[in-house]
């Protein structure tokens, strides 16, 4: 719809939400802080200063490693910017009051007690085997691209059996797995690069006793110099380019596949994980039980204080509503709700590739040749934001006003609202959406495709 909308009207949004964490008790909360937000953080900053670095010195490489940029950036804001509002709006207070409260109701049925205490217990059993492998899924898993190296199993298995077929099969099986995988890292430079970063800042959080097995072999064959390792990998590692790997395939060897420094990290990283894992699990084997108590707990005490609960997110299809709204985040700040390509251009900046204007953008903004998708004072609107909740997975969710016409797609929480997965304030969340209007805009004035606004419906 092109009416557009004022402060105040009724919005839906409807999308597939992610699973959000309120009933967590203070310990679950301070955890969540100090493993996989911590990581998020400092491990994705080196990642990303690394491969911002290479971008802006060659367009291919931008270009190639610009989606993984922009998904990498998205979480380690939302890490970064979930811890300043958790401290900030006192969270852990107000879970603690939450507990006590929930105790001191039941002082008479001593479950929701053992429960609490179960919960802490397990908490404090498993962090540090989380934060272990919170540093290797984000330092060696999600940081190294070249990690997704083909599996040799297959090839490993013939060689064994001497079976000339089979070895025959399992080669060419293994020569296709490999193209695909060297399509997918053109740069090998660059994730030279960016390696050696990771295994450094991995080095930097985890104590060389507790380390990955390879870590081992690093400190013997290398003597501790991570950075001479990754460039064996890249010069010596039947992957590590497709010279090697086009003499290896020639005349394949289980020597050879044994002792390849990519084959072996990346042996080490899945058995990391594995040890993580199960240790988490013995950690975790009563959790489930004790965390359905508590929040069972918690939902009959807010119906007993008159408050509204609904189920928690779990990545099925959901309907939320609110309004249109402004938010006030701090003593004499105001920020309206919407936002207009007004804004876009005060904020270009051509030294930086994110706030780059293209040129017939700007040609449209000062001729205000806007069309009909301009509001009724002639500025273009760009975004809106409502105070429905949101989290992971509503992210291009259509948003419809209260007639059930579409006006905008939600994609984004402000800053102060990414506590909401934790902690919901209503004054200061918000959900970030795109006017369908300016979507409209740049469909018709901007990229010029008419024809497809002549597909739809609007009103």
């Amino acid at each position: 719809s092109l009416d557009g909308y004022r402060k105040g009207d009724f919005t839906f949004v409807m999308g597939f939400p992610g699973r959000n964490w309120r009933y967590m008790i203070s310990d679950e909360v301070e955890e969540r802080m100090q493993t996989t937000n911590f990581m998020r953080h400092h491990v994705r900053d080196v990642r990303q200063k690394a491969l911002m670095k290479q971008m802006l010195q060659d367009d291919a490489v931008r270009i190639h490693y610009a989606s993984k940029y922009a998904s990498s950036a998205n979480y380690w804001k939302n890490a970064i910017g979930m811890n300043e509002g958790l401290v900030r709006l006192k969270v852990l207070d107000t879970k603690r009051a939450q507990q006590e409260a929930l105790l001191a109701r039941s002082l008479n049925d001593n479950s929701y007690q053992q429960a609490f205490d179960q919960i802490r217990a397990i908490v404090k059993q498993r962090r540090p085997a989380l934060y272990h492998q919170q540093a290797i899924q984000e330092a060696l898993v999600t940081g190294l691209d070249f990690m997704r190296i083909p599996s040799t199993a297959g090839l490993v298995s013939a060689l064994k059996n001497k079976d000339k077929k089979q070895i025959a099969a399992a080669k060419d099986s293994l020569q296709k797995a490999a193209d695909r995988y060297f399509a997918s890292v053109p740069f090998p430079e660059v994730e030279r690069i960016v390696g050696k970063e990771m295994l450094k800042i991995y080095m930097k959080y985890i104590p060389a006793e507790q380390r990955i097995g390879i870590f081992q072999i690093i400190d013997k064959r290398f003597k501790g110099n991570s950075d001479a390792f990754i460039d064996a990998c890249f010069e010596h590692s039947i992957f590590g380019n497709k010279e090697n790997f086009a003499k290896f395939i020639r005349k394949p060897s289980l020597y050879k596949i044994n002792t390849d420094w990519m084959v072996l990290l990346k042996y080490s990283i899945t058995d990391g994980l594995l040890q993580t894992s199960i240790a988490m699990m013995d950690a975790n084997k009563n959790y489930n039980a004790a965390h359905k108590v508590w929040v069972k707990g918690m939902m009959d005490m807010k119906l007993a204080n008159g408050q509204p609960i609904y189920p928690d997110a779990n990545s099925t299809l959901r309907l939320t509503y609110g309004q249109v709204l402004p938010y006030a985040p701090a003593d004499g700040v105001k920020y309206d709700y919407y936002t207009t390509l007004k804004g876009a251009m005060e904020k270009e900046d051509p030294d930086n590739w994110e706030f780059v204007v293209p040129t017939k953008l700007k040609q449209l903004y000062q001729a205000k040749d806007f069309g009909r998708y301009a509001m009724p004072n002639g500025e273009m609107p760009i975004c809106f934001i409502v105070n429905t909740d949101n989290t992971g997975g509503n992210s291009g969710s259509p948003v419809f006003n209260a007639k059930g016409e579409l006006i905008g797609t939600g994609f984004d929480r402000n800053y102060e609202g990414l506590t909401g997965d934790i902690a919901f304030r209503p004054s200061s969340q918000r959900a970030a959406c795109v006017d369908i209007r300016y979507t409209l805009f740049i469909i018709d004035k901007y990229a010029g495709a008419s024809h497809l606004i002549e597909e739809m419906t609007i009103k």
